[in-house]
C-alpha cells in the first residue's frame, strides 16, 4: 500500500517473483487470487487505484503482459479527478524498456500529452502522478540505476510534467524511502509494505491534499497500530 489521500487508498498490485509471471508458473494465479481476496476486504467507500510495475508487466513489457494486467486489474494508465485535483496513473515500464511494445509506449505518450494539456487549460488545484519507477531517487542529475529512469528519459518527462504544473510524483520500486525535488516537482519514493531492501520498516505513506498544499509522511505499521496518524495530519484531513 503506497499512499492514502482524498478518501482513497492507492495500492500497487504485484506478484512476489517476476519470473513466475513471465514463465506462467501456476502459483502466480494463486497469488493474484489471494491479493484479490485481501483487497475485497477493504471498505467499499475507499476506492482502490492500482499502479502497474515490473512485477506485473515485466522489466521489458510486451503486449501480452500488458494485456494480462489489464484483464486482471484494469487499465495500466489512466486519469481521474478528486475535487479540483487531477491524478495521472502511468505505466513507467514503457519508459524503462519498450523495445517489445513500442506502439504501446507511443500511445501512452500521446495520451499523457493530451492529459497535461487539459491540466493546463483547467487550472487544477494540483496535478499528481503515480508511477512505479521513480524519475530519480535523490537528484535529477544522479547516475542511471536499475531503480530510476535514465537521465535522458527522466529529464524529458520531468520537464514535461513541470511545464504542465504537476507538483508531485509518487513512486515505489526502490523498496526504501527516498526522494528529492526538481524545480517545483516533489519526487516521492516510498518503501514497501512487504520486502525491505534498506533500513526502513514495513509501512505505508499517508498523503493529505488540501487546496493549497500536499503533505505526506511515511508510517511504519507498528506506528499506525500503536499511535495512529498524527494530530496535525488528522486536522488537515478534517479541513473543508
Amino acid at each position: 500500500m503506497s499512499a492514502a489521500e482524498a478518501g482513497g487508498v492507492f495500492c500497487r498490485a504485484r506478484g512476489r517473483t517476476l519470473d513466475a509471471f513471465l514463465s506462467g508458473m501456476p502459483w502466480r494465479k494463486e497469488q493474484t487470487a489471494d491479493l484479490q481476496r485481501v483487497l475485497a476486504r477493504v471498505d467499499r467507500d475507499i476506492p482502490l487505484v492500482l499502479v502497474s510495475g515490473n512485477h506485473d508487466v515485466g522489466n521489458t513489457p510486451t503486449p501480452e503482459t500488458v494485456a494480462e494486467f489489464q484483464r486482471t486489474w484494469g487499465d495500466d494508465y489512466f486519469s481521474f479527478w478528486v475535487g479540483g485535483v487531477l491524478f495521472l496513473v502511468l505505466n513507467s515500464q514503457f519508459w524503462y524498456d519498450a523495445s517489445r511494445c513500442p506502439a504501446l509506449k507511443q500511445a501512452q505518450d500521446q495520451w499523457l500529452d493530451q492529459q497535461l494539456s487539459v491540466a493546463g487549460r483547467r487550472h487544477c488545484q494540483h496535478a499528481v502522478v503515480f508511477q512505479h519507477i521513480p524519475l530519480f531517487l535523490r537528484s535529477i542529475d544522479e547516475e542511471d540505476d536499475y531503480f530510476n529512469l535514465t537521465k535522458s528519459v527522466r529529464k524529458e518527462v520531468a520537464n514535461k510534467l513541470t511545464r504542465a504544473g504537476v507538483t508531485a510524483v509518487f513512486s515505489g520500486h526502490y523498496h526504501r524511502n527516498a526522494g528529492g525535488t526538481y524545480q517545483n516537482l516533489d519526487m516521492v519514493v516510498s518503501s514497501a509494505i512487504g520486502c525491505q531492501l534498506g533500513q526502513d520498516t514495513h509501512g505505508l505513506r499517508v498523503v493529505v491534499v488540501t487546496a493549497k498544499k500536499i503533505i505526506h509522511r511515511y508510517y511504519s505499521l507498528d506506528e499506525l497500530s500503536e499511535k495512529g496518524i498524527e494530530a496535525d495530519l488528522m486536522g488537515l484531513m478534517e479541513e473543508k
